[in-house]
């Protein structure tokens, strides 16, 4: 199914199409890896809405990316809760760990750094969220597992990418 038939799909389970707004960014996220401006117009033509309406949404809302990141993005949790817990200490140690700060992406484009407002978690604060999954009670010792888990988790991608890829005279 094309991007422009799940849009409509979606779309066909409400009443009006401005309603579709959220699940269709969604499809187009998942199709392009982010939402660049021409993604966001073409998300609008398809629903018959206001481009605006749809720049709004991705905008406001932290799950949408009007950037790349990277193949993971790691999302730390800075409200009260888990700064009480250390988030704070927790960002500084990753910035020192990755060499980017909050709103970068690493150089070989493995991690993209951010801060969230809440992520709903405080009986596991400080909490971070790489794609779907949270990861709690974070200490260094753990944010340092978890970092090398993710980078041993992005090589043995590359030895199946890499192992599936077309080989020379093929």
């Amino acid at each position: 199914m094309t991007m422009r038939e799940e849009i409509e799909a979606a779309a066909a389970r409400y009443p009006d199409r401005r309603s579709a707004i959220m699940p269709a960014l969604l499809i187009a996220q998942r199709e392009h890896g982010h939402l660049p401006g021409p993604v966001l117009e073409e998300v609008a033509d398809i629903l018959g809405v206001e481009r605006i309406w749809v720049y709004e949404l991705a905008t406001f809302y932290t799950l949408f990316h009007t950037e790349p990141i990277g193949m993971f993005h790691l999302q730390l949790c800075d409200n009260v809760s888990c700064m009480l817990c250390g988030s704070e200490d927790l960002l500084t140690h990753l910035e020192a760990r990755l060499g980017i700060k909050k709103g970068e992406t690493t150089p070989d484009g493995l991690f993209t750094l951010s801060t969230v407002e809440c992520l709903g978690a405080c009986e596991m604060a400080p909490v971070m969220q790489v794609g779907d999954d949270y990861h709690g009670n974070l200490d260094v010792v753990r944010l340092d597992a978890l970092l090398d888990s993710l980078r041993a988790a992005a090589r043995r991608f590359a030895r199946v990418e890499h192992a599936s890829a077309p080989q020379p005279g093929e």
